[in-house]
């Protein structure tokens, strides 16, 4: 097994050097300003002529997400009709990442009856935030990005898309935190009990409370799209430095893979925390 690992490290190590030398010597743009150009530019379709910031939408951030979201379901489903006493590879991975989870949220959850549901969103967060991170800094791929005014596309000399990238995804499950972590607010604490925890600890502090709740999904949001956002732009520098020849492998192992499943399990873990704030 392990001669058979050491084998396809050597094909790949061989042909990714290959590859690179190509794309460095014909496809890398020789001026850094036209790689520059449309950087951070999104592909972005406007729905009517108002112009309107609710008529927009970005083509690849709907294609992505659903791509993982079909992937993840897909997963799901092979590892539950084919459940084993002994679990193979595939099941025990799951089984690690649900049973860490699990005792994080039961650690931090003191109402038994959220730990099932909390759990649930949190896994599901984390799962989809982690994938989304790792193919938009780990994984060579199709992306898109607009230039002068045209869609251009290029292939393997950017990531895929991140739907993580896109700050209209980060503030819509920031916002769906939100809502749950009220909503299970009212179920523990009653209707009147949820009122009331806005005016504690006086009624002089409500205004301070409500700036305080909105200002959650807020930071909740722009902390995950300043990290990967971020993070791909400058790996994007980075690796043209070095004509994406080896250093991208380290650039798109930490800012894709470290940083990605760090950020997805910060993300995770708020969540968690504005859940348990709620109902305590």
């Amino acid at each position: 097994m392990k001669k058979k690992i050491s084998w396809f490290l050597v094909v790949f190590l061989i042909i990714y050097t290959v590859l690179g030398i190509i794309n460095a010597l014909y496809f890398v743009p020789k001026d850094t300003a036209e790689v520059t150009r449309g950087l951070a530019n999104r592909w972005i379709i406007q729905l009517s002529d108002e112009k309107a910031w609710y008529t927009r939408i970005n083509p690849l951030t709907i294609i992505m997400s659903w791509t993982i979201i079909i992937g993840l379901i897909v997963f799901a489903v092979r590892v539950g009709k084919n459940f084993k006493v002994i679990p193979d590879r595939r099941q025990s991975f799951a089984e690690s990442i649900m049973d860490f989870m699990y005792e994080v949220v039961e650690s931090v959850i003191d109402d038994p009856k959220f730990v099932r549901p909390t759990f649930a969103i949190a896994t599901t967060l984390f799962l989809y935030i982690s994938i989304s991170n790792i193919i938009g800094g780990a994984m060579p791929g199709l992306n898109v990005n607009v230039v002068d005014g045209h869609v251009k596309f290029t292939l393997f000399q950017d990531t895929w898309f991140s739907p993580t990238a896109d700050l209209n995804t980060n503030l819509t499950y920031a916002l769906m935190v939100f809502v749950i972590s009220h909503a299970f607010a009212i179920k523990a604490k009653g209707f009147g009990g949820w009122l009331k925890s806005w005016l504690e600890p006086m009624p002089i502090m409500l205004p301070m409370n409500i700036i305080g709740e909105l200002a959650k999904p807020i930071s909740h949001s722009l902390r995950l799209f300043g990290n990967i956002g971020g993070g791909a732009i400058l790996t994007f520098i980075l690796t043209y430095l070095v004509k994406y020849l080896f250093m991208p492998v380290f650039y798109w192992a930490y800012f894709g893979i470290f940083v990605g499943l760090v950020q997805a399990l910060v993300f995770s873990m708020l969540a968690v925390a504005y859940i348990s704030e709620k109902i305590s």
